[in-house]
Parts: structure tokens; C-alpha cells; sequence
């Protein structure tokens, strides 16, 4: 009933309208029926579609009013778009000095990227030194926005430092009596190498020193230690490694992805030994893990270091003789070896 009350009444207003309104009309409503019958199942308006409107917004007072598929804010916008567009094109340098190749601008930007500590005079300097001669003005522009002062990233510091970095962390495994046995594991950054572990019921900050002062007796001491904020890393672990020349590095809360070597390797401990075993006591824990550490350094190979293991395993030619497997972590791996390395 209301439809066609709001029929009439569209009808007696159009009797009204003149010549050219009512052509105009016609116009925009045609112009949306075609919109609605092209072919994919979305309506979806193309920039020809906009400017109509837009020069019909120009052209006819009443342009709203026959408007159906969009709101009329939307024409107004794409106006507004329309005319930055324009005065943009507009207002295009027509002469001045000549736009430098995009490489050199990649470039500059990743001169600037990858050395946090350089400024203007040295990226201009360096750039001189590979024949490429720009004003310090350019050097300038194509310096991408920094959001903290410059430092290397956590990544950076674990690469430029891995051979003086030792990692350590504290995973549980429960027994066949439920009981929880706490492992304290060390390995060094460097060919990913288990340094030291031990097993306790109850450990302490004192226990924990005196494990770091086993790994590293006499002089061996690395220069930094990562670890994470335990609360296990008390007063007593902190003045033994500081007695020890050893600087710590402490990851931010909740960030396991800060310690990530060693991280990965509890997880492969993990998943390719305890998971599989059932664990009696604190003596049959050190048992499986000697045997898993043997088979870690000796046998299993890593893609970080280049398909190699942490102690370097050499090549094997067929000229060796046959294929054959040797049982290791009772059974749960293989190594493979030719039959006279064997």
C-alpha cells in the first residue's frame, strides 16, 4: 500500500519538473539500471561510473534524488578525490633537477636501513666511493622514517656475537610417579653445541651457579650469557657469573623468541626423545639425555649449519662401500654410515 502511495506521489512531483530535469532524471535512473544488469553477480562501479556522477552532481541540483546504489556522501567524496587528483597532476614540477634512477634511491633507503649508526656525510661518502655522486639533499630524502633511536636488532646482536654466546634454560620432565625433575641445559650459540646438563627435584640459585661454574672451569668463560627473567636466577647465580666475567643477557618478559637456539633445542629434545620415553627416575633422565646429546653432536645434522652436525661429520662416496644403520637413542634414530667408516 505505502509503495504505491510513494509511486503518486514520485509521479505528481515529476509532473512538475521541467523539461530538463526530467530528462536528467532519466538519464541518471538508465544509468544505474545498466549498472545493475552487467554481468557479475556484485555490484561493482567503475571510474567511468564515478565521473558520470560527478559531472551530473555538476550539472543537475536534484542528482540525489535519483540516487539509489550509492549514498550521495559517496559522490561527494569521490569528488573531493577527483579534485586533489587534479591539483596534484597540476601542480607537477615541469622542470628542476632531473629524478634519480630508482635503483640509487633503493639503494640510499637501504644504506640507511642497514647501518643504523651512519648519517648524511658517510652513506654521501660511501656512495662516491661506487661512482655514484648525489647532493647531500637527496641522501636526505630517501631516509626512511625511524620509529626508535638507532640500535642493532636483537637478530643483529645474536648473529655479530655468536661465537661468544652461551644460552641456558630450565625445561620439566615428569616421571612414571608423576614427580617433576627440573633440567638445566647450556649450549653455545656457536655450531649449536649441549655444553653442560643436570638434573635436580629442587633447584636453587645456588645449584644453578655451581652448574655454570662446571660448565665453564679455568678460563672458558664466554663473554655473554642469554637467559631469560626466571625468578630461579637469583642473588647468588648473579654475583657467580659476574665473578666469572661473564655479562648477562636478559630477554623481555614473555618473550621465549629472544633465546631462540636454545629454545629450539629443548623443543627437539622434546620431540625426538622424551616424548617417547618414560621416565623412572633422576639417574634414567641423565641416562637418556647422554645418549641423546651423543647422538645430537655426533649424528644429527642441522640446516643452520649447513646440513652438518655440531661436531663436523665428513662425507662418506659410495667408493665406501654398502649403506648400513646404526641403532642410536635406543633405537628411536639411525645414522647412516658407508660400510668401511663403520
Amino acid at each position: 500500500m505505502w509503495d504505491w502511495v510513494r509511486i503518486a506521489a514520485w509521479s505528481t512531483i515529476s509532473a512538475l519538473k521541467s523539461q530538463r530535469d526530467l530528462a536528467l532524471e532519466n538519464v541518471a535512473l538508465r544509468h544505474q539500471l545498466m549498472v545493475l544488469q552487467r554481468r557479475p553477480a556484485r555490484l561493482r562501479l567503475k571510474d567511468r561510473d564515478r565521473r558520470f556522477w560527478i559531472r551530473l552532481r555538476r550539472l543537475w541540483p536534484g542528482w540525489h534524488r535519483a540516487l539509489v546504489l550509492v549514498q550521495p556522501a559517496t559522490v561527494v567524496k569521490w569528488h573531493r578525490k577527483g579534485f586533489r587528483a587534479y591539483w596534484r597532476w597540476k601542480s607537477q614540477p615541469t622542470g628542476g633537477r632531473p629524478r634519480i634512477d630508482g635503483e640509487v634511491r633503493e639503494l640510499i633507503r637501504d644504506m640507511w636501513r642497514s647501518n643504523p649508526t651512519w648519517g648524511k656525510p658517510r652513506i654521501q661518502a660511501e656512495l662516491r666511493k661506487i661512482g655514484i655522486e648525489v647532493s647531500d639533499s637527496t641522501v636526505l630524502r630517501y631516509r626512511p622514517a625511524r620509529g626508535s633511536p638507532p640500535s642493532q636488532s636483537w637478530r643483529a646482536f645474536l648473529d655479530n656475537h655468536v661465537r661468544d654466546i652461551v644460552a641456558i634454560d630450565f625445561f620439566v620432565v615428569p616421571t612414571a610417579t608423576f614427580r617433576v625433575l627440573y633440567v638445566f641445559l647450556v649450549m653455545s650459540h656457536d655450531r649449536r653445541r649441549i655444553l653442560h646438563f643436570n638434573v635436580t627435584t629442587s633447584p636453587s640459585a645456588r645449584w644453578t651457579a655451581q652448574q655454570v661454574r662446571e660448565a665453564f672451569p679455568y678460563d672458558t668463560a664466554p663473554r655473554y650469557l642469554l637467559r631469560d627473567r626466571d625468578g630461579i636466577f637469583g642473588a647468588d647465580f648473579v654475583r657467580c657469573v659476574k665473578s666469572m666475567g661473564i655479562e648477562e643477557v636478559v630477554t623481555a618478559p614473555a618473550s621465549p623468541w629472544q633465546n631462540p637456539y636454545c629454545e629450539r633445542l629443548i623443543g627437539s629434545i622434546r620431540r625426538e626423545c622424551l616424548d617417547h620415553v618414560i621416565i623412572l627416575n633422576e639417574r634414567h633422565l641423565l641416562r637418556v639425555l647422554r645418549s641423546y646429546a651423543s647422538y645430537y653432536h655426533s649424528s644429527r645434522t642441522h640446516r643452520s649449519l649447513d646440513n652438518d652436525c655440531p661436531d663436523p661429520r665428513p662425507v662418506e662416496p659410495p667408493e665406501m662401500g654398502d649403506v648400513v644403520a646404526i641403532a642410536q637413542v635406543g633405537g628411536l634414530h639411525h645414522r647412516y654410515t658407508r660400510r668401511l667408516a663403520a
